[in-house]
């Protein structure tokens, strides 16, 4: 029984609206690190932006999930979930960086699995410098990259501007049960 109290206990939790501000700043948290780590220096604006978390919040079937560890808020999630094709979005997941590298981004997103069994496939993307990310889903979760997104090859769902900085792998996990 010695070996039960070093478990973690990770879950999901609806968010309320009221802790959306929190969320969005703890998720710009997250992202800050690893941002400002590939750059070299620190942002002048967060990332992901104020206005990209909102639109994932009112993304068409959004369901903005806190992960919680031994029911303390230790991340985040934001989905989008459509009921008629099942092809569904991870539209941002993140860890806070003080509880890396203890497995609970891999419990979460077999949580968020389990809470949608209906999907046919995920889809998500990540910025091409995030190798955590990509690592996380491509030998974690079982995604595949599907198709990179840069200058030559813009994001068709993105309004395009003129940062180069906007490289990103799209990813896709096809359930093996659909």
């Amino acid at each position: 029984m010695a070996n039960d109290t070093h478990k973690t206990k990770v879950c999901l939790r609806i968010a309320n609206e009221s802790e959306f501000e929190k969320f969005k700043t703890d998720l710009q948290e997250a992202f800050k690190i690893s941002a400002e780590k590939e750059f070299g220096h620190k942002l002048d604006e967060p990332i992901p932006s104020d206005s990209d978390i909102e639109a994932a919040f009112k993304s068409a079937g959004a369901i903005v999930y806190q992960v919680l560890k031994n029911e303390k808020i230790v991340g985040g999630a934001i989905v989008s979930i459509d009921e008629v094709i099942q092809h569904n979005k991870l539209l941002l997941f993140f860890i806070k960086t003080s509880c890396h590298d203890q497995g609970i981004g891999h419990e979460a997103w077999k949580s968020i699995e389990e809470k949608h069994p209906k999907t046919k496939s995920w889809e998500t993307v990540t910025p091409y410098f995030e190798k955590r990310n990509i690592h996380f889903y491509v030998n974690k979760c079982g995604f595949k990259i599907v198709e990179y997104y840069n200058k030559y090859h813009p994001d068709p769902n993105k309004k395009q501007s003129n940062d180069s900085d906007e490289d990103m792998f799209k990813f896709e996990k096809r359930m093996s049960n659909k």
